[in-house]
């Protein structure tokens, strides 16, 4: 399938940005700061880190109804994918380019975090501190693990769209059900698979925003289709085995998060219809010069966003609470209200910080020219996604933990993954060669 076969039917893909998308991007990953900021309750005491979650609070499980983004962030992700695609001189051009946009990030991570475990080790840190932080330093990569494969059948859930189009979601929405219905049945293990049918069910609904009606629904038939998904999953958390909170909680026997339930499915058709509802309102809010800036800022910063915001957690709680031994205040109560701005604002000042170290990795831009073929741009994309969810799963831990236990196996398939995406060439320099090239064989005609 070549680029130009993709039909063009809504605004978003028209040309230029969609700054709807901007905002949901840029909305999003904010959300996710807000949350995974406000969340811990921390305190310390004889070398161990006691960890609480402050939305296990009775009735704030509300909130993870709006603030759990990550649907809207694969929702978005299908509609740029698209726009992306559509304008990309090949699949393999799209696919090399996207594999490497996201893993180029990653590398200024992993290099720090394959220090940083044993330079505290070294400083007298206790173990069960440090390993929670590279745990958590390490947790968000699994959306980047799951994301890489959305990317490597982007080109395929394309051609199934434009094929079956609502149908290709619905029935993975269905395969979902039916995972759910093993796991909660003795097959636990299974409910994995929902990482493939519930994320790329909602980034093919991206697809439905760009060519489709979805993205030209009017303001009632969007809050219709809000109310429906929210309905839904209000349904299935009353009368199924699902919690009511849409992420994680501790303690809790069932995660609606880890592995994905079908219920987050149904969750981001409320989400998106909710957005969709007020488009207009927030696209003009976009068109305003300053928050316009904004969103450029984070838009060209977003996965650096994303990976660094939990590092900058981890240095503020570990002045504070190990450092200083501050311990957080009862989520809810004045003390804890009056501390919550002052935690933002540290947590902010040193993400900020972060940013300006590393956030250039991924702000370069450069045209170049794809060396890769498919079948290998699949594998580098495969032994990446392998390589990230190994190291979400078992986290940042000291060298010294050895070659099984440590995370030097799973750097080692992200980088081969990176590596094996191809040897990619400025455009610059490529033409400069071809022209040294030419003129050469001119020389030699003479």
């Amino acid at each position: 399938m070549t680029t130009s076969q993709l039909r063009v039917s809504t605004p978003a893909a028209k040309g230029g940005r969609d700054k709807f998308l901007d905002v949901v991007r840029a909305g999003a990953i904010l959300a996710v700061i807000t949350q995974h900021w406000v969340m811990p309750v921390l305190s310390y005491s004889d070398g161990q880190l006691a960890t609480g979650n402050a939305l296990a609070t009775p009735g704030w499980w509300a909130f993870t109804w709006l603030s759990q983004v990550m649907p809207l962030v694969f929702f978005a992700g299908g509609a740029a994918n698209l726009i992306s695609l559509r304008r990309a001189a090949s699949s393999r051009a799209w696919l090399a380019g996207r594999i490497r946009r996201l893993l180029v990030p990653v590398l200024p991570l992993v290099a720090v975090w394959l220090v940083v475990p044993d330079l505290l080790q070294g400083m007298g840190i206790p173990p069960q501190p440090l390993q929670i932080a590279g745990s958590i330093a390490a947790q968000l990569l699994w959306f980047l693990s799951v994301y890489l494969l959305t990317v490597l059948v982007t080109p395929l859930m394309v051609a199934a769209h434009r094929r079956w189009g609502l149908k290709v979601p619905f029935v993975m929405a269905a395969a979902g059900v039916l995972v759910d219905v093993a796991r909660f049945n003795d097959l636990g293990m299974i409910g994995y698979v929902n990482a493939v049918f519930v994320w790329v069910a909602v980034h093919q609904l991206g697809f439905h925003y760009v060519e489709g009606k979805l993205g030209e629904l009017s303001r009632r038939a969007a809050l219709g289709l809000s109310a429906a998904g929210f309905g839904v999953t209000a349904l299935m958390v009353a009368f199924g085995p699902y919690p009511a909170s849409m992420i994680g909680m501790p303690g809790a026997p069932v995660s609606n998060m880890s592995p994905p339930t079908v219920l987050l499915a149904f969750l981001a058709v409320g989400q998106i219809g909710l957005l969709l509802a007020f488009r207009p309102q927030l696209n003009a809010l976009a068109a305003k010069p300053g928050f316009g800036s904004a969103l450029s800022w984070i838009g060209a910063r977003f996965m650096s966003v994303y990976l660094w915001h939990m590092p900058a957690l981890i240095v503020v709680s570990g002045i504070t609470v190990y450092g200083l031994h501050y311990a957080t205040p009862a989520p809810g109560t004045l003390l804890w209200l009056v501390m919550v701005p002052m935690w933002f604002g540290a947590c902010g000042a040193v993400l900020l910080g972060l940013l300006r170290l590393f956030a250039r990795f991924e702000m370069q831009r450069d045209s170049v020219v794809v060396t890769a073929r498919t079948p290998q741009l699949v594998l580098a994309g495969l032994l990446a996604s392998g390589g990230l969810l190994g190291l979400a799963a078992h986290g940042f831990q000291p060298l010294s933990a050895g070659l099984v236990h440590g995370p030097v196996p799973w750097v080692v398939l992200t980088a081969a993954g990176f590596v094996l995406a191809g040897r990619q060439v400025p455009v610059t320099r490529f033409l400069g060669r071809a022209v040294a090239v030419v003129e050469t064989a001119q020389l030699k005609k003479v």
